[in-house]
């Protein structure tokens, strides 16, 4: 398993330290390759919404293997994977989840939410960074 107990607990903190470094209170999710919850914080006030979409974000980065904001657009209307959200309640169409990937392959994935699309995605990118100097 690559993200172990103590990787989570890394990347959590990058995600708190990158959201007080923008001023702002975030969730904050983490799942594995299959997209089954790792870990789960809400830090501060963060948005009451943000406790649902960002377990959705994690799990939907996870399984697709992209960013939530690219499946969102793949999910529109005519495009590839179009409504692939009624096929799978899970999948979470707004911006902020990120997969993680180890030597090409799918490690799990990560959800931000709590700020506007700019900042959970800053934040993500963060983590992604992040996570790919530990996990090398």
């Amino acid at each position: 398993m690559i993200l172990t107990d103590e990787l989570c607990d890394k990347l959590c903190a990058a995600a708190r330290e990158k959201s007080k470094e923008i001023g702002i209170d975030i969730s904050f999710a983490i799942s594995d390759e299959n997209g089954l919850p790792r870990a789960y914080r809400r830090y501060g006030d963060a948005l009451v919404l943000s406790i649902t979409l960002v377990p959705g974000k994690a799990y939907t980065a996870a399984v697709t293997q992209c960013k939530t904001k690219d499946v969102a657009a793949a999910a529109a209307e005519g495009a590839s994977l179009m409504a692939i959200q009624i096929n799978d309640p899970r999948i979470t169409l707004v911006a902020g989840g990120y997969p993680l990937f180890v030597n090409g392959k799918i490690a799990g994935g990560i959800g931000v939410g709590g700020g506007s699309e700019e900042q959970d995605c800053e934040i993500a990118e963060y983590v992604v960074s992040v996570f790919n100097k530990l996990s090398c």
